[in-house]
Order: structure tokens, then sequence, then C-alpha cells
């Protein structure tokens, strides 16, 4: 859970003389700059073109395609993990003084704090797919995860892409050795998913050498150690501005140590200003950019959320393997019992769907990232890969936390009455789980967001959202699986567009308070998007000649699950918009675009979870059994 810790969210905006900034649900799209930006990116590297057309397996990246130095820096993070963090596990927890720093430290030296800072400031100048693979290591201790992620991702991010080579001489180096720690200070005790309803002020003194700060920021992460903070606040009270400010400025303080249902190694408190002086060379981004600078690095602590959710489901997936094959009960493995081979299956279906998204949505931020664009409507620029798959991010942080809390609670109930003492890993990961829900945006406001970005889209002529469908053709029983499944994609994929296009023509500007339909189309998004990211993976696999059995089950097992999930919201969303012989007819049309034959899901998790068994561990269940190589 590499949860870098916010609460807040992606509210209503108007950029300053921009006009007005089109809202749905209340939830502004932030920043999206399409009319004035020129498109010179292959299809499949725009935002949500997952939704507009099919992708080829070849353009997808997967864990499969990581690079030997990617491995070797992911396997360093894994065994600093299970030699230094994991055997202190309960001092980490009860905030034993200098242990949580000590180690901060040690990874400093390892260089794993500066994966994503550019080389010219000391940093590896990596990617998202390597920073993937480590947040998920840290995050095998939800709060430690949380410590490294607001740290490197949002704690330091906004540094990275929007501060002034003085000011990223100044601290960049030293926040990619270690030295320093970052914190991001954004939501205040009246404005979590409210962000902009900030009151913390910013008042430019008389001689115009430093503004003066007064209010208090809640939820900090790291703010016991941090020895930077980024605050947002308003320039006389109208002008959101980032400020960076440094630990022992007169007037900062701090709140005691918030007492958390979770994520105990980690340190949440208040963080409070009280006349601070901060000189205007610490702006960050200019006087009224804070709030574009905020939105933008949010769509990366998603990321970041997502990514660590997958490492929490692994470990969880291992755990509860292990316990599954010990425990006996009626002289036998619990294992070997149908309802807990239906978990294990379902718990590794849902992580391979989201791994496969995540390391999906990487690659493709990677190679926006490497083209150098830039949003330059607003000054300073920022890099066009920071917004574009904002759609994209907001998916992975509903969609990975959600996954995780169903593997934590399966995991639990795996261990019976084991798992509900502490004396029991699943306890603490239960705890440490839920928060995830909330971070970087609650998955209610995340949900909005992403219709709210594509019709946003739509009016500036990105979209196209048909109000009638196409000929589409249902997959033929006799079709090979994963061919069905493609089909069940291309008729979603429609339909989703579709209801979004019903949805508009039916409510026009008052879609915005129709707030549980947007929540059932965006559902539809999600569940596309990771349906779609595991069979390209499986079909890139069996192209390689890699080992696809078990990635061949686990994708027909989701979209299985996936195909009524999604008609169950398609029926909500029309039945709210239409009435009539006009709501049965679309709800047989929404039937024949999502039409799919069942297959044998009992047998499919069987089959995951005796190979799971098998090897013991999730990356090996995908890597292939023995049995599943003897029969390549």
């Amino acid at each position: 859970m590499t949860a870098p810790h916010e609460c807040s969210t992606s509210p209503r905006y108007s950029p300053s003389g921009s006009g007005s900034d089109a809202t749905i649900g209340g939830v502004s799209s932030g920043f999206i700059l399409e009319s004035a930006l020129m498109n010179t990116l292959p299809p499949h590297l725009n935002g949500g073109h997952f939704l507009l057309a099919e992708t080829d397996p070849a353009e997808v990246f997967t864990p499969e395609d990581l690079s030997s130095e990617e491995r070797q820096i992911i396997d360093t993070t894994e065994k600093f993990m299970d030699k230094e963090v994991l055997p202190r596990l309960e001092a980490l927890e009860h905030q034993e003084e200098g242990l949580s720093v000590s180690l901060f430290k040690q990874l400093g030296q390892l260089g794993l704090h500066a994966l994503e800072v550019p080389e010219s400031h000391a940093g590896l100048g990596l990617g998202k797919t390597v920073a993937a693979g480590v947040a998920a290591q840290f995050s095998r201790l939800g709060g430690f995860g949380v410590t490294c992620g607001a740290h490197s991702g949002i704690g330091t991010m906004p540094l990275t892409y929007f501060g002034t080579p003085a000011q990223q001489q100044k601290y960049l180096p030293r926040l990619a050795s270690g030295e320093l720690i970052a914190a991001y200070c954004l939501s205040e005790a009246g404005s979590g998913s409210d962000a902009l309803g900030m009151k913390t002020k910013a008042i430019l003194s008389s001689d115009g050498k430093h503004y003066v700060l007064n209010g208090a920021k809640m939820w900090i992460s790291n703010a016991a150690w941090a020895d930077l903070f980024t605050v947002f606040a308003k320039v006389d009270g109208e002008q959101v501005t980032a400020f960076l400010v440094e630990r022992n400025t007169p007037g900062v303080s701090f709140g005691k140590e918030e007492h958390k249902l979770g994520i105990k190694s980690s340190s949440t408190r208040r963080v409070i200003l009280e006349n601070v002086q901060v000189p205007v060379e610490n702006v960050l981004g200019g006087v009224g950019k804070g709030a574009y600078i905020a939105f933008n690095i949010l769509n990366f602590g998603r990321f970041g959320l997502g990514a660590g959710a997958v490492g929490g489901s692994i470990e969880m997936i291992r755990t509860a393997t292990r316990y599954a094959l010990e425990r006996k009960q009626f002289g036998r493995p619990i294992a070997s019992f149908g309802l807990i081979q239906q978990k294990l299956g379902e718990m590794a279906a849902r992580t391979f769907a989201v791994e496969s998204a995540t390391y999906r949505t990487a690659a493709m931020i990677d190679a926006v990232m490497a083209t150098g664009e830039t949003m330059d409507l607003t000054n300073p620029p920022f890099p066009r890969g920071m917004e574009e798959f904002a759609v994209e991010c907001s998916i992975l942080k509903v969609a990975c936390s959600e996954a995780l809390w169903h593997v934590v609670d399966e995991g639990l109930q795996i261990h019976g009455g084991y798992g509900f003492s502490e004396e029991y890993s699943p306890a603490r990961s239960y705890r440490d789980a839920r928060i995830n829900r909330i971070f970087e945006g609650t998955n209610e406001i995340n949900r909005l967001f992403i219709p709210s970005t594509l019709l946003r889209r739509a009016q500036r002529g990105r979209f196209k959202l048909p109000t009638s469908i196409s000929e589409h053709t249902a997959p033929s029983a006799s079709a090979a699986p994963l061919d069905q499944a493609g089909e069940l994609l291309r008729g979603a994929k429609q339909a989703a567009l579709w209801l979004t296009g019903i949805a508009v023509q039916k409510f026009g500007e008052g879609l915005a308070e129709q707030q549980e339909i947007l929540g059932a189309i965006s559902d539809i998004m999600i569940e596309i998007f990771l349906d779609e990211s595991a069979l390209l993976r499986t079909q890139k696999a069996i192209v390689a000649g890699r080992p696809a059995v078990a990635m061949t089950d686990l994708t027909l097992s989701l979209l299985n699950d996936s195909a009524s999930r999604m008609e169950h919201r398609g029926v909500l969303a029309l039945a709210a918009s239409l009435s009539g012989d006009e709501l049965q007819k679309s709800l047989a049309n929404l039937r024949r675009l999502l039409a799919w034959t069942p297959v044998n899901a009992v047998e499919l998790r069987r089959k995951v979870a005796a190979r799971l068994c098998e090897v013991g561990t999730y990356p090996a269940l995908i890597a292939g059994s023995s049995k599943d190589k003897e029969n390549r």
C-alpha cells in the first residue's frame, strides 16, 4: 500500500482566466486542455483510448517484460523488506524511536528513493514500470509503504515537475538520497474531498520578501519526521499556491500522532502554521498555480497507491496459501476444500487483473513522459504524461484498493478465528488495507471523476458518445474462449459509451446530480480496463510462447464474473434514465452487447488454487507451475 497520504480529491475548480470549468458530480476534471493540444501520440497512448478501439497485445507492457536491471532493483527491494523491515514489524508498528527514519535512510543508500528523480539531480531517471514493482514491495507492510510512497511520490514529485532550477538543485539531490524526507500538505479539517475549500492563507509581507502562512493541515503522512513540506495555501485568501516549507522554520509545529485504525507504522499528524515566514523564492510553480500542481500530482499519487495495493494483495495470497496448506480440519488441509479453493482462485484472479492494468498504465505514462510533450497553456508548463492518463490512474486507485480489500478479507476468512487475532498478520493487513479506499480521493469521488473527465474530452471532440448502437455480433458459443472474451469486451466498450450518451441526452447539465448513474457507468469502464488488460497480457504471453495456462484460467474466470456485473450496472443506469417501451428495447440491446456464454468458473478456480498450492506464491503461479511447463 504505497498510499501517499491525503484524503483530498479533484473538486470544483475554474482555472483563473479560463472561464467556467464544467463539472460532473461537483468534481472538476482538473486541467484537461485538449482543445489546444496537438495530438502527436500513437492512438494507444491517448488516455481513454481503451474505450474507443482495440489494443494490439504487442503494444501492452506486462510484468513479464521487465528488464533484468528492473528486476534486480525490485529484487533488491524485496530482500531489504525480508531482511530489514518485516523482522522489525512489531517495533515499527509501535513507532520505536528512530527506527523508521533509520530504515528509510538505508533505502536511500540503495538508491530506492531516487528512482524517478532526474539524473541531473542525483536521481536514477527511471520510470513508473520499475517504480510500480518497488512500491509493491514496500507495501507488504502497509504503513511502511505509506512512509516511502508519501516521500518519493507526492512528496518529491511537486518539486521534480514544478520546481525552479534553483529549488531543484537545493532539495532534489538530498530527497533522492534520503537525507531529507518529504511530505505533502493539502487536506484540512474542513476540506478533504473539497480540497479547494482550504482555509490556510498566505499574505505577502510589506517588503515583498516572504509570505506569511497561517492555518493547519490534517492527516499529513511523514509529519513526525519530514524535513520538507509542500504546503498549499490561498494567497490573499483566493489564489491557491504551493509553498516549500522547511521543518525548522519558526512557527511550524505539529499535532500529536493520530490514533489510527491501521497503517500504524506510518506517522500521521497535523501540521500547524502560525505566522510562518516563507521566502518568496520558495513559491512552487508560481502564485495561483497550486491547484493544477495538486491535481496533476494526485494523478501520479493514485497510480502509486494502486501499485502498492497490488503488492499488498500478492503478500496476502502468499500468506493465505501457506496457511491453507498447513491448517488441517477433518483430517486434511483446508486447501483441499472447494470453498477455500474458490477463495484462493478469486483472490488470484482479481490480483492478476489489477497487476496487469497497473503495468499497462505505467508503461503508457513512461512512453508519453519520454516524448517531452508539455501542457504549455499554463506557466510553467507541465509534462503531458501527468494528465494524459488521469482516467486510468483513477481506475487503478479504485480497482486496486477494492481488490486489496477483497483479498485481505478473504485471507482473514481463510485463517478463521486465527485471522481475527492480532498475533497473526491478516488482522494487521485488514486494518491497513481499509485506508486505501479513502486515500488520494475517496473511491466515490474517483468514480465520478472517470466519466466527468471523458465528458470533458467529448466536449472538445476527443470522444464521440453514441446515442445508438451499431451492429454487434454476439460471440459464438463454439468460438475459442479467449476470442469470446474479446468479443464481449468489444460489446462492453460500445455499451459504456452508449449508456453515457443516453444519460447525457436524458439529464443534460443535470447529470451532475445523478451520481448513481455516473457511478454505474464508471464501474463498467473500470471492469473493461481490468478485463482487457488481463486478456491482452494473456494473449501476449501466448504469442511469445510463455507459460499461459494460469493466465488463461484467471482471465476467463475474471471475465465470467465481470460480464454479469457489467450487465447489472448497465440495467441500473438504463432504468434510472428511461422508461416504458424505450427502456425494454434498450435493455434488450444491452444484453445483446454483453452476451456471454458462462464458463465453468468452479473448475477454473479449482485449477488455479491447485497450481497456487503447488508453487506457493502468486508470482510463481503466473510464471507457470512445473506441470504447466511440461505441457507447453
